[in-house]
């Protein structure tokens, strides 16, 4: 082949290339998730350059801020990405360039059989934003020549650009979106969410009869907890009934942080009796389990008021009969320990 026949060759080389980036960019700019970004990112580069496996590694804890991870881990997450330290990363990212082996064992010091599989030749393609370095695509191959480490580099560096980039745009978006509906002290929806989730079984009462209660939830002597242990030790608090709360109640029933110490729990499908059964097993855990903190067990204790939804009441009207309940039973709760 003569040196013409070369460049042209390279030439129709390099512009199949380029049209694959611009699907691949075209696929993930229409996501409306990061989850969904990444499913069809790796999905895509793995279809279009008919690679043998493609993984996304990522650093944990990750230097950038705005990534909150915890909120994109499914399962398709969980079984296509890898967390990996900086520092394991930084060893074949010293100058922000991909890094291009046919030696396994360059890689093995540092990440599992698991994570290679059978692949004889493999490509790390780094993510890099606000200068920092925070995960990498693994590209492997069975192929021990498809990366070599004399491969030009070009295209993987305009990928790892536009992945990037639009991973970033999709995480930023979530993360707005999380401060806007979640709590995050405590990881519990918020107020705003409460009024959504209300108003929708509201509708559905409506429509098809079918009841919900509320329980308005309060944390017993939480000043005087604050007061003596600290704020610090108030928040672990919150955090602790919050996320009990959460593991206690049933899958189908929701629990929100309404303002401070004061949480709202709906129960679907629940009439007042089993309602108030709910609220008594809620309190008496409580009871019987007191909150580790440092070298001590803290007695943690809540009261709940309970309401259920006659399809006639609003959603305020209904949180205040449960408010009502819930200030009755502190009344009595005080006056019996006093």
């Amino acid at each position: 082949m003569s040196e013409l026949e070369q460049l042209i060759a390279n030439s129709k080389a390099n512009e199949a290339i380029s049209k694959k980036l611009f699907e691949i960019e075209t696929e993930v700019l229409t996501s409306n998730s990061s989850d969904e970004l990444l499913q069809r990112l790796l999905n895509s580069i793995k279809t279009k350059f008919n690679l043998t496996n493609i993984r996304l590694l990522l650093v944990d804890p990750t230097p950038i801020s705005f990534l909150i991870n915890e909120n994109i881990k499914s399962y398709w997450y969980q079984q296509n990405t890898t967390s990996v330290t900086h520092k394991q990363l930084k060893k074949y990212h010293l100058n922000n360039k991909p890094y291009l082996t046919d030696n396994i064992q360059e890689l093995l010091v540092n990440f599992s059989q698991e994570t290679l599989g059978t692949g004889q030749s493999f490509a790390l393609t780094p993510l890099i934003l606000e200068n920092k370095l925070f995960g990498s695509l693994l590209f492997t191959d069975i192929d021990k020549t498809r990366f070599t480490p004399n491969l030009g580099t070009f295209h993987l560096e305009q990928l790892a650009v536009k992945v990037s980039l639009c991973l970033s745009n999709v995480l930023a978006r979530e993360q707005l979106e999380y401060i806007a509906n979640y709590d995050r002290l405590t990881g519990l929806a918020n107020r705003r969410l409460m009024e959504a989730s209300i108003t929708e079984e509201l509708i559905r009462q409506r429509r098809y009869g079918v009841s919900f209660a509320v329980l308005f939830i309060d944390c017993n002597k939480f000043k005087k907890i604050n007061d003596t242990y600290g704020h610090d030790c108030g928040d672990q608090v919150l955090v602790y009934v919050a996320q009990t709360l959460k593991q206690l109640i049933r899958e189908n029933d929701r629990c929100f942080r309404y303002a401070g110490d004061e949480f709202v729990v709906t129960l679907a499908s629940q009439n007042y009796k089993e309602a108030l059964m709910a609220a008594k097993r809620l309190c008496q855990y409580f009871i019987d389990n007191p909150m580790p903190y440092e070298d001590k067990k803290l007695p943690i204790t809540i009261t709940c008021g309970a309401a259920v939804s006659d399809g006639e009441l609003n959603m305020n009207e209904l949180l205040k009969k449960a408010d009502q309940q819930l200030y009755m039973n502190k009344k009595m709760t005080e006056f019996e320990t006093e």
